[in-house]
């Protein structure tokens, strides 16, 4: 199963607490963790989580500087542990803009997991959907500009073979908490028949068992893709 999540309510977690919003911005990298540890026993084997769009570089200076600080502050306190348990990480977004401290963490994180094959897990930094789609499409267009891809090879499998998260399959389930519901550019080509769960929690006091309620939720759908099942057609007739 792959599941994938809007990590949202930090903020707002810290406004509700009188505490600045560093702190909330801290207490969801503990979120992660826990959400992490807690995926593989519920059968998710791919795990996407949004934690940086492209759109957040429109929040205030310091802020932005806090949020650039969060993938530091998790690869240095849990690659070890991650690499141990068997967890591959990939890093999809942008590196553009990003300091070369963290991009060199990125890439050491990465490598270090690289042979990793338990568990996978996606962090999406300065990513953006639509983006995203643009890129892939640049991409494709640039290869028929140099002869090697021809306009008329370009299918469904083709263009998601050129999106950053080629390497995964497509998300099973996306769950955002925090009550808000809406996508906000998150995997836009990749949900198009995800099952979407939103839940009223925080994500800072994300864990475990709201995870486990995500997956009730998303168990008790009927996943169609388009078709008819039997029974409708029986009830139609």
């Amino acid at each position: 199963m792959h599941a994938a999540i809007v990590m949202d309510g930090n903020g707002r977690w810290a406004k509700q607490r009188g505490l600045p919003r560093s702190l909330g911005h801290r207490a969801g990298v503990e979120a992660l963790k826990r959400t992490v540890s807690a995926a593989p026993a519920l059968n998710i084997r791919w795990l996407t989580v949004f934690g940086f769009s492209t759109e957040n570089w429109s929040r205030p200076a310091a802020e932005v500087g806090q949020l650039m600080a969060l993938p530091q502050r998790y690869f240095q306190s849990d690659i070890a542990r991650l690499e141990r348990e068997g967890v591959r990480v990939r890093v999809i977004g942008s590196r553009e803009g990003l300091s070369r401290d963290l991009v060199r963490m990125i890439d050491d994180a990465q490598a270090r997991t690289a042979k990793n094959d338990t568990f996978f897990l996606n962090i999406a930094f300065n990513y953006g959907g639509q983006a995203d789609i643009v890129a892939a499409a640049r991409r494709f267009a640039e290869e028929v500009a140099q002869g090697r891809a021809d306009p008329m090879d370009l299918d469904q499998q083709a263009f998601a073979s050129r999106l950053a998260t080629c390497d995964s399959p497509p998300p099973d389930v996306i769950i955002r908490p925090s009550g808000e519901q809406r996508l906000s550019n998150f995997l836009l080509w990749e949900a198009a028949y995800a099952e979407l769960v939103f839940q009223d929690v925080l994500w800072p006091d994300y864990g475990a068992e709201h995870l486990k309620a995500a997956l009730a939720a998303f168990a008790a759908r009927e996943r169609r893709y388009g078709a008819v099942v039997a029974d409708d057609v029986l009830a139609a007739g």
